[in-house]
């Protein structure tokens, strides 16, 4: 499929096929959200945690006498049942992470670069390169090009002026070509890929 280029300024700079075995699939939604679901799973921090009543310190005495009291038979203050007694089956500290194969994390990358593309959601720049770094002048070139949420993925090394001035622009992600991933191509409303990144992810999935 055939994908006009444009320059940051807005302007032509010629056209690229791009690969249809990585850009025009017909989307599996199943595979981008057990993609999305094992990104964020790994996300979790996992570190809440409640003391249970092996860790309460309190006496582990019996409150009183078995019989003679009237009251329900009780032993160590530590119990659930009690006002500052432990927790009973609380959270402890743990990995949430699951697992998901290779082969199937590249197949939802490929289903959500089509997905983008299926939606017109992808533009392709010359390079993302900038004389000055001002954020002000980023940010009218995006006026330009009508990007105003977007994830733009460069090759493998950022351009440090461009990535300077993005990085003070609200709904704006900057990522090497390293950094792609299913999560952060279907936040954003449009994926800015450059000629760099589309070389590297055809050489990837090759």
């Amino acid at each position: 499929m055939d994908m006009e280029v444009k320059t940051l300024d807005g302007g032509a700079a010629g056209s690229i096929q791009l690969d249809a075995e990585i850009f025009g699939l017909e989307p599996r939604a199943d595979l981008i959200q057990r993609c999305i679901v094992w990104q964020l799973s790994r996300r979790q921090r996992g570190t809440h945690a409640v003391k249970n009543r092996a860790e309460i310190w309190r006496t582990g005495k019996k409150m009183y006498k078995q019989k003679g009291t009237g009251s329900a038979r009780h032993g160590s203050a530590r119990v659930p049942q009690f006002r500052g007694g432990g927790r009973a089956f609380g959270p402890q500290v743990r990995s949430h992470a699951i697992d998901l194969p290779k082969k199937v994390r590249a197949l939802a990358l490929r289903h959500a670069l089509s997905a983008k593309a299926k939606d017109g959601g992808i533009v392709v720049l010359d390079r993302a390169a900038l004389d000055d770094g001002k954020t002000k002048t980023l940010k009218a070139h995006f006026e330009k090009l009508g990007v105003r949420n977007a994830l733009i993925v460069d090759g493998a090394e950022l351009e440090s002026k461009f990535t300077l001035a993005a990085r003070n622009i609200p709904n704006i992600d900057v990522l090497p070509i390293q950094g792609i991933n299913v999560y952060d191509i279907l936040r954003r409303n449009t994926l800015v890929l450059t000629r760099a990144a589309v070389d590297a992810l055809e050489a990837r999935f090759k």
